[in-house]
């Protein structure tokens, strides 16, 4: 009995808020992070994984996987630089010029054996993939490359890459990219790529500074 009665206490409190609050707080959630995973999801709701599913389910909310492809399916400029099949990570935005986000999942074939981290290469190479792609011309190539590592990347994190261009003044063949990864809302990588392109054809604005936002 008294471990019944224990076990009942150590319950969190969250575990009986009203589903309608529950379901509130879910969809502000995915509004605000549509790359939250459910068991971000059950972190912060404090509820079970089978939870988070029911409550998605009876929303109509898809899972992750679902929503990364709604979202790379919506209208957006195409990439000019390289085929698309060599961006590392699947691009879910896209202004050229301007802005992009790209996605991409950390599997057994990208992490060392041994501790289930990443490989470096893999973090820059999607990276500096997305800082090409972004760029609106047919020829991009990657010049030089200011990067550093925050944080090691471990199996199953997704990275979230955004990329911001930047104009430099007096060298209209070339284009500064601020790019900076997430995990979830933590930066854990960020690089400063000057891109060659061939038609110079630079554009004065840029785009957001939102290197401190998710």
């Amino acid at each position: 009995m008294l471990s019944q009665f224990l076990l009942k206490k150590a319950v969190p409190d969250i575990e009986r808020m009203p589903k309608r609050q529950r379901h509130q707080q879910l969809a502000r959630l995915i509004e605000d992070n549509p790359f939250i995973t459910d068991r971000e999801l059950t972190r912060q709701l404090k509820v079970s994984i089978q939870t988070i599913r029911l409550d998605r389910m009876e929303l109509g909310i898809p899972e992750l996987r679902e929503r990364l492809k709604l979202m790379a399916e919506r209208s957006y400029d195409s990439v000019r630089s390289l085929p698309l099949h060599e961006v590392i990570g699947d691009i879910v935005d896209l202004e050229l010029d301007r802005s992009g986000i790209s996605v991409f999942e950390i599997r057994d074939e990208h992490v060392f054996s041994r501790t289930g981290i990443a490989r470096g290469h893999h973090v820059f190479a999607q990276a500096n993939s997305l800082a090409v792609a972004v760029i609106n011309d047919e020829i991009a190539l990657t010049v030089t490359a200011d990067i550093r590592f925050i944080r090691p990347v471990k199996l199953g994190e997704k990275c979230i890459a955004k990329a911001y261009v930047k104009s430099i003044s007096g060298e209209r063949n070339k284009a500064k990219v601020e790019l900076f990864t997430y995990v979830s809302d933590e930066m854990v990588f960020q690089g400063n790529f000057v891109i060659f392109r061939s038609a110079g054809a630079a554009n004065s604005g840029g785009g957001d500074e939102h290197a401190d936002r998710y």
